[in-house]
C-alpha cells in the first residue's frame, strides 16, 4: 500500500488525539498521505502539520490512492463517497461520531484498524449508488447518492403530490410531505425512520418510500435497481426541495426529474469480524430481547 487519503469535516478536540493518532500510524508505517483541502483547512486552523505529500478536492486528484479513511460520522462517509465518485477507491469509516451505521470502526479500534488494512485482512463490500437525472444542474454534476433520493415540502404548507412513473408507466400520486427513493445502503437511514423495510446490501433493489402519506393504503414498495424512476410535483407552494442524501437543492414545478442505478459502485472496505447483520444489531438494537441472549449463552 502507497498512498492513502483521508477525509474528515470535523476537529473537535475530543476527537484530536485519535486524529493524530491516525497519522502517527500512517507514518510509521511508511504511506503517503493525502488529505481533503477541507480537512487541510481545519489542521491548519489549530496548527497542527501532519506530513502530507498533497490535497484533494475532485475525483481527478486521487487517481494514485489505494484507499480512503473517513473520519467521523456517516455523514463524512456520504460525503467521501461523493468525492471519490468513479474512482473506484474503496472506504473505511472511522467512527468519531454517534451512530456509526457506515463508519463501522470505532476510535478505540484505529490501531488494531490500521493493522488490518496493511496486512490486508479485510474484503470489500459493493455498495449500489442512485443517480439523478434532471432538466437542470442542481448539485454541480455530482448527481449520486449513496443512502436516498427525497422530494420534500419546504415548509409547513400544505402536503405536495408527487406523480410517480415506474419505467415510463404511472405507478400512484402520493399526496404526502415528500417521498423517498433508498438505497439497500439507505434502507436503514430516512427510509427505515419513515416505515421503510431494512433491506441487506446485497438487494439490487431501490425502496420507494412516502414521507407522512395521506393515503391510508400506500405503503413502501420494492422496485429492481435496474428500473428508471420518474417524478412530477405540484403542490400550493410553487417550490420544493429535492436532495441526495445531506445535500438540497430548491426546485419548481417544471422541473423534471427521474433516478436510476449509476453506472459505478461505492466500495466499502469491510474489517474481518465485521458485517451488515453484526451492525444491525449493535447500532439499531436488532432483535434486542433478554431471551436471545439466554439461549445463546
Amino acid at each position: 500500500m502507497k498512498r492513502i487519503a483521508i477525509h474528515s469535516k470535523d476537529i473537535a478536540e475530543s476527537k484530536l488525539f485519535f486524529i493524530k493518532q491516525i497519522f502517527t500510524e500512517l507514518e510509521n508505517y511508511g504511506v503517503e498521505i493525502v488529505i481533503s483541502k477541507d480537512f487541510d483547512r481545519l489542521l491548519h486552523s489549530i496548527n497542527f502539520r501532519p506530513i502530507i505529500v498533497g490535497t484533494f478536492s475532485a475525483p481527478h486528484h486521487l487517481t494514485d490512492v489505494d484507499l480512503m479513511l473517513s473520519v467521523g460520522g456517516d455523514g463524512t462517509f456520504l460525503e467521501a463517497a461523493t468525492i471519490v465518485q468513479h474512482q473506484n477507491i474503496p472506504i473505511l469509516g472511522i467512527n468519531t461520531g454517534r451512530l456509526g451505521f457506515l463508519a463501522t470502526t470505532s476510535k478505540e479500534q484505529i490501531h488494531s484498524a490500521l493493522e488490518s488494512l496493511m496486512a490486508g485482512h479485510y474484503t470489500l463490500d459493493e455498495r449500489v449508488l442512485l443517480e439523478l437525472e434532471a432538466d437542470r444542474d442542481l448539485f454541480k454534476g455530482v448527481n449520486i447518492a449513496l443512502n436516498e433520493f427525497a422530494i420534500m415540502k419546504r415548509d409547513s404548507s400544505s402536503m405536495i403530490v408527487v406523480h410517480t412513473y415506474i419505467d415510463g408507466e404511472y405507478l400512484n400520486s402520493y399526496w404526502a410531505d415528500g417521498l423517498i427513493v433508498a438505497t439497500p445502503t439507505g434502507s436503514t437511514g430516512y427510509s427505515l425512520s419513515v416505515g421503510g423495510p431494512v433491506v441487506v446490501p446485497q438487494s439490487n433493489n431501490f425502496i420507494i418510500s412516502p414521507v407522512s402519506p395521506h393515503n391510508l393504503n400506500v405503503r413502501p414498495l420494492i422496485v429492481p435497481t435496474e428500473s428508471v424512476i420518474a417524478f412530477e410535483i405540484e403542490g400550493r407552494s410553487k417550490n420544493f426541495l429535492v436532495s441526495l442524501d445531506s445535500r438540497s437543492r430548491k426546485v419548481d414545478s417544471n422541473v423534471q426529474l427521474a433516478v436510476r442505478r449509476c453506472n459505478y459502485t461505492c466500495k466499502m472496505i469491510r474489517l474481518d469480524g465485521d458485517s451488515f447483520l453484526k451492525t444491525l444489531r449493535e447500532k439499531l438494537n436488532w432483535g434486542m430481547d433478554i431471551r436471545n441472549y439466554l439461549n445463546r449463552y
